[in-house]
């Protein structure tokens, strides 16, 4: 279907005798939001590492904007169009936030290897736009990041990832380290996506968090998708049975792959 940016057909990651993912069949259509939630090694991460280019799929497909597709890295993944947003954050302390917003990306003036002349003009103005893109507010743009508190560091991947992605943005658990108050200003970042019509995948454990930001809450256990609820018509209780396995019984003490 033309609206439908991204989705897999059978995903299936296998780790030596290690079913982590299996038969994984989603889908994420133009301007929505999804949470995909689950207990810890249940193939949340798996699955965002296959579809990101971090690992290759034992075997199924990845259809993006309507074509099979098979990213080799993140980095093939970034030039499609898919930016994410790991927990590590993958910044670099001693650079500012223009710097670090371009890192791996940086605008030159001219292309001469290791004689090239970075266009910092240019970089700082996108930066701007990108921080202006989702209402984040940085003092100071020339301040390094390991001055930063927490909250700060988190808004500068995430308006980093907002500045390059132009079709699909994936979040792993961005607000898992933070306070009240920095959680709410990424909170905020999240739905001025929304309003741009920007799609987005959320990994998160905060289920008020995960209520509140999506539209469909995308549940996985035990490497599988245990199923798909609509955010506006469950409840947390509905969610916490489908993580356990509740709902169908399944609440043996089996630890979860």
């Amino acid at each position: 279907m033309p609206d439908i940016v991204l989705s897999t057909r059978g995903l299936t990651k296998h780790y030596g005798g290690v079913h982590a993912l299996v038969d994984a069949d989603f889908e994420i259509r133009k301007g929505e939001h999804i949470a995909i939630v689950g207990d810890n090694g249940a193939g949340k991460s798996t699955f965002v590492r296959q579809i990101t280019g971090v690992e290759q799929p034992t075997s199924g497909s990845i259809i993006f904007e309507d074509q099979e597709v098979s990213f080799q890295s993140p980095l093939d993944a970034r030039r499609a169009g898919i930016e994410t947003v790991f927990q590590n954050l993958a910044l670099a302390d001693d650079l500012d936030v223009p710097a670090n917003i371009f890192l791996g990306r940086e605008e030159v003036y001219f292309n001469l290897g290791p004689f090239s002349f970075l266009n910092e003009k240019k970089m700082l103005r996108m930066a701007e736009e990108g921080l202006t893109r989702t209402a984040v507010k940085i003092p100071n743009l020339h301040n390094t990041i390991g001055n930063m508190s927490g909250g700060q560091r988190q808004c500068v991947a995430i308006s980093r990832s907002a500045t390059f992605a132009s079709k699909l943005i994936i979040m792993d658990e961005p607000t898992a380290a933070l306070g009240v108050q920095e959680t709410t200003q990424v909170e905020n970042i999240i739905r001025t996506l929304k309003d741009q019509g920007v799609p987005l995948i959320l990994i998160s454990h905060n289920l008020r968090q995960v209520l509140n930001l999506v539209d469909r809450i995308v549940v996985f256990r035990r490497g599988r998708i245990a199923g798909t609820l609509d955010a506006k018509s469950t409840n947390g209780n509905e969610i916490v049975s489908m993580i356990t396995g509740l709902e169908t019984g399944v609440h043996e003490n089996a630890s979860y792959i």
